[in-house]
């Protein structure tokens, strides 16, 4: 299993805004700096709802280091679901789901196919 790596502080900002937006999810853009996930821009414009989040990836600039999305899930089901993985073939990149109670333990990763990967956290 591949695995991808995401600085601790970083994970500990995604899990709070995961509770904060709760019960709507919430979804943002993951830049990557030698190898390691360390910073997130929430989506502009975007829509939280209880079931979907939704933004317009026109929105973004235009910036090589977003190499993936991290959105969560007001349910305790990591999984993607169809929209997810429609979401994911269009974006590429690695997407991270973060499932209720909100925990490190319910951070999954997956490749835009829907394969899922290991999780690194590094200080």
């Amino acid at each position: 299993m591949e695995t991808v790596k995401i600085r601790r502080e970083l994970l500990e900002y995604l899990l709070e805004l995961a509770r904060e937006f709760y019960p709507n999810e919430f979804a943002g853009f993951l830049r990557e700096r030698e190898g390691i996930f360390e910073e997130v821009l929430i989506a502009p414009a975007g829509h939280f709802g209880r079931n979907s989040a939704f933004f317009n990836t026109w929105m973004l600039p235009y910036d090589e280091t977003i190499k993936g999305t991290v959105h969560s899930h007001p349910s305790p089901n990591p999984w993607p679901s169809q929209a997810d993985l429609e979401f994911f073939s269009k974006f590429g990149g690695i997407h991270l789901i973060i499932a209720y109670p909100f925990t490190e333990e319910s951070v999954r990763a997956y490749k835009n196919d829907g394969t899922r990967l290991r999780l690194e956290v590094v200080d």
